[in-house]
């Protein structure tokens, strides 16, 4: 089983993701890493931290000449904005944040909770997330996270079936705020600016799509190995996530079955690809049929709240006394959703190649792609 843990604290000495049951043999690429942890950093609207920091990652275990060894996979950001032992306790807890609610559940401090609580736990979820595409490129699966909605603003998110995973990530990669649309990043940028100079922040939709899928991966025979259920579980735990849809999604409700279900048609011309031939003129159901991959693309959204801390705050209470003040303010972002569409993209991934290990084994990588090989044109002849 495939699985991993993170720790430490978004002003500790570094954040760490214990990665257990990741397969032998996968020659790794560390800059890979670096790159996507570069990305979660950048987006239009982020706030002065990620100036200070220069995220890369350390791998600490499991590897001996960059190729992994089957034995846990440790890998390390550190942070250069370590301040722990110095910083202060908050004395009024923000509406939004985990402050309040993990200060009395933990009959603790609130510095205790938010800086756990923190979304700069994500670099090392985005690090084992591109270390899990690596082992999903072995067998030709492709995932890219993008920007669909900025606020009330939806951006880039016509016609992206007909281009492919690397025309999307160009586009990405191309765009301030990680759209589609590098043409609507003014219109963003200003979008952005007009809430930063009213002391508001803003928050978004981001889709995943995952290309090259076959058929079978996750399971419909028991509730909690359904893939939908996993990768639903896995986003909402994302920071600020607050919905995830797959395909159609909620606008499903509202049509007619006949709306909604994708045809099966069949071309024997196409039996060489990961669907085997079998083809759907709409993808309504998002790839995911039962709770398994139907050889369709993935398609995912999330949708992330605004960040809470607000340059204006909202009411709050002195937690000494319980007298009414103004929340306190933290140096935060006005718009995360950027960097939301690289960390949930790697959320999905880590959780593909679980899925994509619990099917085809994975003590080793070439045992896992043989056993992949084999299903394929086992499946083909069915």
């Amino acid at each position: 089983m495939l699985r991993y843990w993170t720790a430490g604290e978004s002003h500790g000495k570094s954040l760490i993701a214990l990665i257990d049951g990741f397969p032998a043999g996968l020659k790794i690429d560390e800059e890979m890493i670096n790159r996507e942890l570069r990305l979660r950093q950048g987006g239009y609207g982020r706030g002065g931290r990620q100036k200070l920091e220069q995220d890369t990652v350390d791998i600490l275990t499991g590897v001996w000449q960059s190729t992994t060894l089957g034995s846990p996979i440790t890998l390390q950001v550190v942070n250069n904005d370590y301040k722990l032992e110095r910083l202060k306790e908050l004395e009024r807890p923000r509406p939004g944040h985990a402050d309040l609610t993990g200060a009395i559940k933990y009959l603790g401090s609130i510095r205790g909770v938010l800086e756990r609580s923190s979304a700069r736990e994500t670099a090392v979820r985005v690090a084992a997330g591109a270390l899990a595409r690596q082992l999903l490129a072995v067998v030709g699966i492709e995932t890219v996270g993008y920007v669909v909605e900025l606020g009330a603003m939806a951006i880039g998110a016509a016609d992206t079936r007909s281009k492919t995973i690397a025309d999307l990530r160009e586009l990405r990669d191309a765009s301030s705020i990680y759209c589609v649309d590098p043409s609507r990043d003014k219109e963003a940028e200003s979008y952005i600016d007009r809430m930063a100079d009213e002391g508001d922040t803003l928050g978004g939709v981001i889709e995943v799509r995952v290309d090259g899928l076959p058929f079978g991966l996750g399971t419909h025979a028991q509730w909690d190995r359904k893939l939908d259920g996993r990768l639903a579980q896995a986003v909402m735990a994302v920071q600020a996530i607050k919905g995830v849809e797959i395909g159609m999604g909620f606008e499903a409700a509202r049509r007619r079955g006949s709306e909604v279900h994708d045809p099966i048609h069949h071309d024997p011309e196409l039996t060489h690809l990961p669907h085997l031939g079998y083809i759907r003129p709409s993808n309504n159901a998002g790839g995911l049929e039962g709770g398994m991959t139907n050889g369709q693309s993935l398609i995912l959204r999330a949708a992330k709240k605004p960040i809470s801390t607000l340059r204006k705050p909202l009411d709050s209470i002195r937690m000494e006394d319980k007298q009414p003040h103004r929340a306190n303010y933290e140096r935060s972002d006005v718009c995360a959703i950027s960097a939301a569409a690289i960390i949930v993209e790697h959320v999905v991934a880590f959780e593909i190649a679980t899925a994509l290990v619990d099917k085809f084994g994975g003590d080793s990588v070439a045992e896992l792609k043989a056993r992949y090989d084999l299903f394929q044109t086992m499946a083909r002849n069915r």
